[in-house]
């Protein structure tokens, strides 16, 4: 699937929920069920391909810098945890995550994580992108086991990182989050 039909359909679960798609919380957040009617009004090969080019966007976004803003966001982040910010910072939209990947500081200006830092409710991530596909697919479908096999032949060949990319400091050193995260650091820390 090409990356910009793929924000695409991201775009229209977003513009389905309104203002509640940067405004989101478990449990009663509205933007996976959105996304899973979108991707219910494709073909079952659609959905497959949007899944696979999930995980491209989201490995785009394995970087230390990245990991480390979401270990001050969220009071820690372990691989799991950076999975579901990857998979969160998503849902927020093609110019939130390129921002985000490109510069992680700029996430202090999301009202979310400003939130979050007085303590409020919020959250960025989301379990899993794996979610809603599996559940548009299954509404196709009735099954998900060759969706699984259909996007484990196309990732077959791909190969995953070792190692996230970009400078990587201690997350727990202030003086390094200050230096690298000045805005995060500010919100989380000081």
């Amino acid at each position: 699937m090409d990356i910009n039909e793929w924000w695409g359909l991201v775009e229209r679960a977003r513009d389905a929920v309104g203002d509640r798609a940067d405004d989101r919380d478990p449990p009663d957040d509205p933007l996976p069920g959105a996304l899973t009617d979108v991707l219910a009004s494709l073909e079952p090969e659609r959905i497959a391909a949007f899944a696979v080019t999930a995980v491209a966007v989201t490995r785009s976004a394995y970087r230390w810098p990245l990991w480390n803003a979401a270990y001050l966001i969220e009071g820690g982040c372990g691989d799991d945890g950076f999975m579901d910010f990857r998979d969160g910072l998503s849902l927020l939209g093609r110019e939130t995550f390129t921002r985000a990947v490109a510069d992680p500081d700029t996430l202090a200006g999301l009202p979310v994580v400003i939130r979050m830092s007085r303590g409020e409710h919020g959250w960025i991530g989301y379990e899993s992108l794996n979610a809603p596909v599996a559940e548009a697919y299954h509404r196709l479908r009735h099954e998900t086991a060759s969706l699984d096999a259909a996007v484990e032949a196309a990732l077959r060949d791909r190969i995953r990182p070792a190692d996230p990319a970009g400078e990587n400091w201690d997350a727990e050193d202030a003086a390094a989050n200050r230096r690298r995260l000045p805005r995060l650091a500010a919100l989380f820390q000081d």
